[in-house]
């Protein structure tokens, strides 16, 4: 069995990067920021980096709230005449639309 090469580190700390941002992590990938400009990753590539992991987490925002917004409107429809099924489930449910239903970024860099 061979071994697999490992990724640059440049890459790991971009997805590193990306994953923070888009999580919300507390500490906001600064680290890894820092790791790709000691590395000589141009500014741009960071840039676009930083433009889809923002946009990924704000399009997953959107959603999220969309079906909740769906599922608050079907609960106070349900809730005016039994309120016996208000809380069967801790989260909205998400329906797929699209197996990728990406968009781009406001600045055109595709996330998918």
């Amino acid at each position: 069995m061979t071994e697999q090469p490992q990724l640059h580190s440049s890459i790991v700390a971009m997805i590193s990067l990306a994953a923070g941002i888009a999580s919300r992590h507390p500490d906001m990938g600064l680290c890894q920021l820092e790791r790709l400009r000691s590395a000589g990753i141009p500014e741009h590539q960071i840039n676009a980096v930083i433009e889809i992991a923002r946009h990924i987490r704000d399009e997953a925002s959107q959603k999220v709230d969309a079906a909740f917004d769906e599922k608050t409107a079907l609960t106070k429809s349900v809730s005016e005449t039994d309120s016996s099924g208000c809380c069967d489930s801790a989260e909205p449910e998400l329906v797929a639309e699209d197996s990728c239903g990406c968009t781009p970024t406001p600045g055109g860099q595709s996330c998918c």
